[in-house]
């Protein structure tokens, strides 16, 4: 075999591993209508699938004569895994009797995408494993085979970053990219399996001619019509009898066209976004009129998404000069233009309407307008991205852009019946914040509770014979908003029972740096979907640092007192040291993404060179580690300095963005923070770099006799999965959210002071 080919594959295997990951997460995202849990479930299913991988199966790389013909097997699993895993994440809920819209609890999100990923990352993984034996075979030395594995795999994946984000997602379909993908880990087994043996291995010539077959195959159906049909089954059989007509991906999201009769209905990463040409007329007039009649006169408005299909319309109907209306994803404007209707057709060819495709904050931000009323067109902050536009930094800077009198006005999830302690602390928690920026807010309860905000006092005087006076001089036509909608809705009544229901609000607010809001609308959609987990959210919503501090000083005070009795077991210090250093890098790479969307917002495709950024950095470290590995001989003392690294890396990271985002209106600044952010991913990708190589040639030290390099590296490179399986689990969802960026940070260096002291202790004395 020659060492070129194997190179290339390894690549390839780093390649594939990003691009299932990010193909099938956008894939999952849509049939479960995702949010920051699925997303932790759904990437922690992934990362411990693959531990298992490189961990269980990777052991029999030591044992077996066939290396490459198992590897090559794996390879050719992965490529048959791979799109039918696409398929499966489309068409799942058919055998689960869920409907196309519908959301699902805990446990469906977490057996189903653990057995749809199953086959795609244990082979994987695995492939790591029996990569690094392959390797070994042609270089001298255990441990540069490992580190220069670990090397072209993280290449492979920064690659493949770049190649998805830029070029895969915005040309070609899931089944396009899949295809594409498992033709390239064929393609490259051919040449893998055409080694000369004596006598010729009848399996791996077996092998080489399904690789071919498997090769032709992929390459017909990528060149013929079969892989949009295969597309269009999937969607047919996602949609059900909803009737599809468009299905397209953008940077930003999927979106999906049905019709049903005239009418069409787009959603947005499964969740419907708009209806035409009949809306919801009841929520849609609620919305708009509203804050509009409280207004003496408004004539400047602007939209913050979800304008289009009826609430621009409704805007129309007051006497406004003009509307300016942000949205993000053009493609979502350009499809409601290719399936237009009297209603969409009218409404955004209006002189009256600006339509500008960018971030809403950066618009915000940097527009010199002012506006009398600003509408934020989402209907809660259930993610870190959305949250943007529910933080009192955001409040603030709306502040600013308002005329004298202006209102801002938002939506949240009510209800006129039961206001649940979760529904209670959402709705408190970005009341609380607007109470914080505002002067006065108006709550309109119903349904959707309708939230509005000014510094003037207006706001609160006017009451509803204005109110109608205001209707009917403007002569506006409505469906269902009339007096006597008005007197109802406006009754005292509903008011005073909502405060009463309101006791007991969270006393918290939701800033860009700790994001409240994103956890209580995690558990508010967990009350709905999975109730049997209420308790473990309600624990959850009271974490703090000293729980942290706890945890961690409990954790090292039981393992010190175990490897003081069994001195054997000392050796398992490194893999814990490597699985917290996972847990720390992928804290760190959350961190910098999280926080790049709140400031950043409106480059949020660039986020692919964030990923790539970091990923070079591990590259590039771990490099220089492996061709120095030979000549280093404190080995023990550099592990040590890499642990310090890491801890001072985890208290420095917050400070980095926090302080200069205060002054982004400055453009030095606006440009110096955007080249530190990939600074910083470079910097947090070094510390995994630096650790892995050193983690391995220790390891293989410290018991020479009792390891092989598969067990080594399978066991090394499940812990690092293992520990971005927790971090990917608890960073986006308790971390992140709950402690706020700072105090995430100093739990990851609490974790690191907690290894760091292990391995000084039992560890590194041997050395």
């Amino acid at each position: 075999m020659r060492i070129p080919f194997l190179k290339i594959s390894l690549v390839i295997m780093g390649i594939s591993s990003i691009t299932a990951q990010i193909l099938l997460m956008r894939e999952f995202l849509v049939s479960y209508l995702g949010n920051e849990l699925t997303l932790g479930i759904i990437l922690a299913n992934w990362m411990v699938l693959e531990a298992m991988g490189a961990f269980i199966l990777g052991k029999s790389a030591e044992k077996t004569e066939r290396k490459i013909e198992i590897y090559a097997s794996l390879q050719i699993i992965f490529s048959l895994a791979f799109p039918s895993s696409v398929y499966l994440t489309r068409i799942f809920k058919n055998f689960l009797v869920a409907t196309p819209g519908e959301a699902l609890g805990f446990a469906p999100i977490l057996y189903s995408s653990f057995l749809i990923l199953l086959p795609v990352a244990v082979s994987h993984g695995a492939l790591f494993t029996y990569g690094c034996k392959l390797y070994s075979q042609h270089i001298k030395g255990n441990t540069p085979s490992i580190g220069r594995v670990y090397v072209l795999e993280t290449v492979g994946s920064g690659l493949g970053g770049l190649l998805i984000t830029f070029l895969l997602i915005q040309y070609l379909n899931s089944f396009e990219i899949a295809f594409a993908i498992s033709l390239a880990n064929t393609l490259i087994s051919i040449p893998l399996l055409s080694q000369k043996a004596k006598p010729p291995l009848g399996l791996q010539h077996a092998l080489r001619d399904l690789s071919i077959l498997l090769t032709l195959f992929f390459a017909f159906l990528l060149l013929s019509s079969n892989v949009q049909r295969i597309h269009w089954s999937s969607i047919r059989g996602q949609w059900k009898e909803l009737q599809p007509i468009h299905n397209e991906n953008s940077i930003y999201g999927n979106i999906t066209v049905t019709k049903r009769g005239e009418q069409f209905t787009f959603f947005t990463d499964g969740t419907p976004s708009l209806t035409t040409p009949v809306p919801d007329i009841a929520s849609i007039e609620d919305f708009v009129h509203f804050p509009m009649l409280l207004h003496e006169k408004p004539l400047s408005v602007l939209i913050l998404s979800g304008g289009a299909g009826g609430m621009i319309h409704e805007t129309l109907k007051h006497p406004v000069l003009g509307v300016d209306y942000v949205e993000l994803d053009p493609l979502l404007l350009r499809l409601v233009q290719k399936f237009r209707t009297p209603l969409t057709e009218t409404e955004l060819s209006d002189r009256r309407v600006n339509i500008h495709y960018a971030d809403a904050r950066f618009f915000v931000r940097k527009i010199p307008n002012r506006f009398d009323l600003i509408f934020i067109g989402l209907s809660s902050p259930q993610d870190l991205r959305t949250n943007r536009l529910f933080s009192y930094e955001f409040f603030s800077m709306a502040n600013r852009k308002m005329n004298p009198g202006g209102m801002i006005a938002l939506t949240l999830p009510g209800s006129l019946t039961y206001i649940s302690p979760e529904l209670r602390d959402l709705n408190g928690c970005i009341l609380n914040t607007l109470r914080s920026v505002y002067r006065y807010v108006r709550i309109i309860p119903g349904d959707t509770n309708l939230y509005i905000a000014s510094d003037s006092e207006k706001l609160q005087r006017t009451r509803t014979e204005e109110m109608v006076k205001r209707l009917e001089e403007r002569k506006i036509k409505t469906g269902l908003f009339t007096r006597s909608y008005i007197e109802l809705r406006l009754h005292e009544r509903w008011l005073k029972w909502f405060s009463q229901s309101m006791e007991g609000q969270t006393t918290l607010s939701n800033s860009d740096f700790r994001p409240l809001g994103v956890f209580f609308s995690l558990a508010h959609w967990n009350a709905l979907f999975s109730p049997y987990l209420t308790g473990i959210f309600n624990w959850s919503g009271g974490f703090s640092l000293k729980w942290s501090v706890a945890l961690a000083a409990a954790f090292t005070l039981l393992a010190g007192a175990l490897f003081s009795k069994r001195p054997s077991s000392s050796r398992y210090i490194l893999p814990y040291a490597i699985l917290s250093s996972g847990f720390a890098a992928m804290i760190f790479d959350l961190a910098i993404i999280f926080s790049f969307q709140t400031i950043y917002g409106y480059l949020y495709y660039q986020i692919g060179l964030l990923v790539t950024a970091f990923m070079v950095g591990i590259a590039v470290t771990s490099h220089i580690m492996n061709r120095r590995m030979v000549s280093i001989k404190k080995d023990s003392r550099l592990f040590i300095l890499s642990e310090l690294w890491i801890i001072a890396f985890s208290l420095i990271l917050p400070f980095v963005f926090s302080i200069p985002s205060r002054h982004l209106e400055k453009t030095p600044v606006y440009l110096l923070l955007y080249g530190i952010f990939f600074m910083m991913a470079f910097l947090a990708g070094t510390s995994i770099g630096l650790q892995f190589p050193l983690a391995t040639k220790i390891y293989l030290n410290l018991s020479p006799n009792r390891v092989s390099l598969g067990g080594t590296a399978g066991l090394l490179y499940g812990a690092d999965l293992l520990g971005g399986f927790f971090g990917g689990l608890l960073g986006g969802v308790l971390f992140l959210p709950i402690l706020g960026l700072r105090e995430t940070c100093l739990t990851v260096a609490l974790i690191k002071a907690s290894s760091l002291l292990l391995f000084f202790l039992f560890a590194g004395i041997r050395r």
